[in-house]
């Protein structure tokens, strides 16, 4: 399955953009995950586009999307291939403890359409509900994914008898345009572990969900 089209980003301070209502395309990873001289070549890049926005916002607006579109493809093949770093994700206790997390934020502080958990890392698709009072504020994606990284992060850790950084601070964010996005995403999502040779079928892979 090619790469997703679309706008993504990958930063520490979520969320890049989060329209009232939007549904969300999050993806975290393991700490260590990414060899340190890729991490530095995306710094070094980044941070010529961020030169760019305030020199040239003409031509950054048109190199903008092929930047995250090469990046996000190149972060999604090294994870996918899984040659670098921890992937405790694999051992069924620490998989069964993000799932379990993610389901149990379903109703309270978002809407889980889906997710995939790989060896190295976490693939979801969440729509924010509402502020408690506030129906025209919805929980920020901040920090929903504080709160879920940082309780999965204490859990794994103690059953893996470890301690330190557990999660990686960057994420990917995306924010659903419509309908036929939101199924492509979803489609994603679900076949990676297709993609990356885990199985033949997403419906095969333990830890992938898709809300009925």
């Amino acid at each position: 399955m090619s790469q997703l089209d679309y706008k993504a980003s990958y930063h520490r301070n979520l969320p890049h953009i989060q329209p009232p209502g939007a549904t969300l395309f999050v993806t975290f990873r393991l700490a260590g995950s990414l060899p340190r001289v890729v991490i530095a070549q995306w710094q070094k890049e980044q941070r010529w586009l961020s030169h760019l926005a305030k020199t040239n916002p003409s031509y950054h607006r048109r190199v903008k999307d092929d930047f995250e579109r090469k990046w996000f493809a190149k972060f999604e093949e090294i994870l996918d291939g899984a040659a670098v770093g921890p992937v405790w994700l694999r051992d069924e206790p620490i998989a069964a403890i993000v799932a379990d997390s993610l389901h149990h934020r379903h109703g309270k502080a978002y809407r889980l359409d889906a997710f995939s958990i790989m060896g190295n890392h976490v693939h979801a698709v969440i729509k924010p509900l509402s502020v408690l009072g506030d129906e025209d504020l919805d929980q920020s994606i901040s920090a929903i994914l504080q709160s879920l990284k940082g309780y999965t992060s204490f859990k794994c850790n103690r059953v893996l008898g470890r301690e330190g950084e557990f999660w990686a601070h960057e994420s990917y964010d995306h924010w659903n345009r419509d309908n036929d996005e939101w199924h492509r995403i979803v489609a994603y999502v679900l076949n990676n572990p297709v993609k990356a040779g885990c199985v033949k079928r997403w419906q095969d892979w333990r830890w992938n969900y898709r809300r009925a």
